[in-house]
Formats: C-alpha cells, structure tokens, sequence
C-alpha cells in the first residue's frame, strides 16, 4: 500500500488551528489509529524568532510540543467517524528536549497511539527528529469531544 499524504488544506479541515499557530505543513504518511508522520518546515519567518533570541534563533520547546500536538490531533481525527469532533490536548508526561532546533531545520514529526481509552481518550507518544537525531519527544493525551 503507498502512503497517505495530506496537504495544508487538508490539515486545517482535521484541526481548528490557523496562522499563526499552525505547526504542521504536511502528512507524508500515516496508518489510521495507529501513527502518523508530519513535517513542520521552521524558517527565520516564523515571528517566534523575533523574541528568542534575536541574537540566536531557537524554536521554543513549547511550540515543538505544539507541533506534535497538532499532528496527534491530526492523527486522532482522520477517521470520517469523527467529522464532528475536536481533539482536545489533555496531559504531557515525559517531555524531553535534547537538542535545538533552528531556522532551517525540518522537523520531522511522529506520533504512534498506544492506547485508546474509552473510545474517546487517545494516549501517544510523540517525536520530533531532525535529521534523523531526536530533538523532542513526550507521551501525549488526548480526548474526542463534540464540536458543538
């Protein structure tokens, strides 16, 4: 089977995110409710790098985690039964952060399910690579609510 890609157009119709806070530019492949790969390109652009640090750009680790947030997010919502819902981000356990990340960069980020809970509580772990050497990583929680 070949992979299963998404677009920017199709990432915001899965998440409500829109710029500035869209982190994740395209799926390059994913296995329904089981994982999914996403890159988020970081450029000297982002407004993010006006601030930390003006005299060395780093990417915020938070905005890392939001990376794989937002692709755990994806992942959780690419089933056509959850047309109506949202992913909520619930807990973070285990975050680490191991190297930098700068302008230039690509991150590259992977989420796997380890277990749903309840059917509506996702539990991951996640991890952002550059080049191949992890930067980030973090057991991620999320739950499916309704839209409304």
């Amino acid at each position: 089977m070949g992979k299963k890609e998404m677009n920017i157009k199709e990432i915001m119709s899965k998440i409500p995110h829109r710029y500035p806070m869209i982190l994740v530019d395209r799926v390059v492949d994913y296995e329904e409710e089981k994982w999914i790969k996403a890159i988020k390109n970081v450029t000297i652009n982002e407004s993010f790098f006006q601030g930390h640090f003006p005299a060395e750009p780093i990417m915020p680790g938070v905005l890392i985690l939001e990376a794989l947030a937002q692709t755990g997010g994806i992942l959780a919502l690419i089933n056509n039964d959850d047309e109506d819902k949202l992913a909520f981000f619930l807990t973070i356990n285990n975050a680490k952060f191991r190297k930098p990340v700068v302008p230039g960069d690509q991150l590259l980020l992977h989420v796997e399910v380890k277990k749903r809970v309840r059917g509506n509580i996702i539990q991951t772990h996640a991890e952002a690579s550059v080049e191949g050497q992890v930067v980030c990583e973090g057991d991620l929680m999320f739950s499916l609510v309704d839209k409304k």
